[in-house]
């Protein structure tokens, strides 16, 4: 045999060999496929596949933190705010992480967004404001639910900020200017509609700076 033919022999049984062997780091586990059907997982550490034949798939098992982009909500009072997240999840089941769904990424942070917008949509400001571990509780269960059936565990939701419209800032400030100057400190109510009600509005009070001959006032029943 001629020398060439020997370099040649030798150096495809080199590239199949690194073809063959696999390493998985602790972290990741990989999802092999044989001839297109799912075989199990393997790892971590060194082991063989099948050239040509086999396809591994590499899965990562650390925590992923996951901002969740402002959402504006409105609250079941009617006050128009922007609130984002944080997601932490990790992957659980590598094989439904990569059979059952196209991006397990992509999908837990597109229903995060919308699961935001819902949960909120149904609390009132004060609420929001005030019982915030309670609506972070609920938002990591209805979360874990929908991305269980994809092999991912969402084990910590956090609302980070919670921004009011700058309308809704002034309004509160030139209450509270109004309410200091007359001695009398109450708590806001932040209302949309904003139009004059014998129940909740007095004429002929002032704020300050302010052209309209309507002031927000105790709402008496």
């Amino acid at each position: 045999m001629s020398p060439i033919a020997i370099g040649v022999i030798v150096v495809v049984v080199v590239i199949l060999i690194s073809m063959a062997v696999k390493i998985v780091p602790e972290y990741e586990r990989g999802v092999l496929f044989r001839l297109g059907r799912l075989v199990g997982q393997r790892g971590p550490g060194l082991f063989l596949i099948i050239p040509f034949v086999d396809r591994m798939v590499k899965v990562d098992l650390r925590v992923v933190t996951m901002d969740v982009p402002p959402q504006e909500v409105i609250t079941k009072d009617n006050v128009t705010v922007r609130v984002n997240a944080v997601v932490y999840f990790r992957v659980v089941d590598p094989e439904s992480s990569v059979v059952k769904v196209l991006d397990h990424i992509r999908a837990t942070s597109q229903i995060s967004q919308t699961t935001l917008r819902n949960v909120l949509g149904q609390s009132e400001l004060d609420e929001l404001l005030t019982a915030r571990e309670q609506l972070n509780q609920k938002l990591q269960k209805i979360i874990d639910e929908h991305t269980d059936p994809w092999g991912v565990k969402v084990s910590t939701v956090e609302i980070k900020e919670v921004e009011l419209a700058e309308q809704m800032k002034r309004m509160m400030a030139a209450q509270a200017e109004a309410e200091s100057g007359r001695g009398e400190p109450r708590l806001f109510t932040p209302m949309v509609n904003f139009r004059p009600q014998r129940s909740w509005l007095k004429p002929g009070l002032l704020l300050p700076g302010s052209p309209s001959h309507y002031s927000f006032a105790t709402c008496k029943r």
